[in-house]
């Protein structure tokens, strides 16, 4: 039985929040596992490595602005053509220096965890903010990639790739931990969502890479020849 389906059990009222029961037991903290913590482990080098990849390759750029990449396949998919777009410079710098930095919280966190750290609640829940709001900025460069620049980055869609279970691991662990506040009466279902997060992972990759499949359909034959 999880945390949350234990303090559940201890009230008779379901009007309240896991969140309220979660502060009337202040001693007792979100404990993720170890599955939980090589999660974040190996999300976080990927997406480290994609934006690592990705810096380089800017750098590249920079240094001589005719080079080829080895990640320029062809006219859609094309690192070079993604990184010299506005949308690649959204603060004003190149957008991979934000995944260098980004990559490296997940990866300490769970570091941190198989070490046998205990984080307090505002720390989960500023740690779920920052991951929401990787998560909003990988979609929002998909959209952007997808519909708007017509060109496909093979290192970002790593990042991507890294990003998307990452995301469902740690917001449907607060959600069952009640870090995020909900209602009492989905406690179990966020506790078996939890247990199945790489299915919301999987489910996502497929409706982005679906939809990327149909904008895309006129090109792919381009792809082998």
């Amino acid at each position: 039985m999880s945390l949350t389906e234990r303090k559940v059990t201890n009230r008779a009222c379901n009007t309240e929040s896991v969140s309220e029961l979660i502060t009337t037991n202040s001693d007792v903290l979100p404990a993720p596992g170890k599955k939980f913590a090589w999660t974040l482990i190996i999300t976080g080098i990927i997406g480290w490595i994609a934006a690592f990849s990705l810096t380089l390759e800017r750098l590249h750029v920079a240094a001589n602005p005719s080079a080829t990449l080895s990640c320029d396949l062809n006219p859609f998919i094309s690192c070079k053509s993604v990184m010299l777009t506005e949308q690649a410079r959204l603060l004003g710098f190149p957008n991979p220096l934000i995944g260098l930095g980004a990559f490296i919280f997940p990866i300490a966190v769970g570091a941190a965890i198989l070490a046998g750290a205990k984080f307090a609640l505002w720390f989960w829940r500023m740690f779920a903010v920052g991951i929401t709001m990787g998560f909003l900025f990988v979609v929002w460069l998909w959209t952007q990639s997808t519909f708007v620049i017509s060109v496909l980055c093979p290192y970002c869609m790593v990042a991507w790739v890294a990003m998307i279970p990452l995301f469902w691991t740690v917001i449907l662990f607060m959600l069952r931990e009640g870090v995020i506040e909900t209602p009492i009466r989905l406690a179990g279902f966020f506790d078996r969502a939890y247990e199945r997060a790489w299915l919301w992972a999987v489910g996502t990759d497929l409706v982005i890479a679906a939809i990327i499949v149909v904008r895309f359909w006129s090109y792919w034959p381009a792809l082998w020849n």
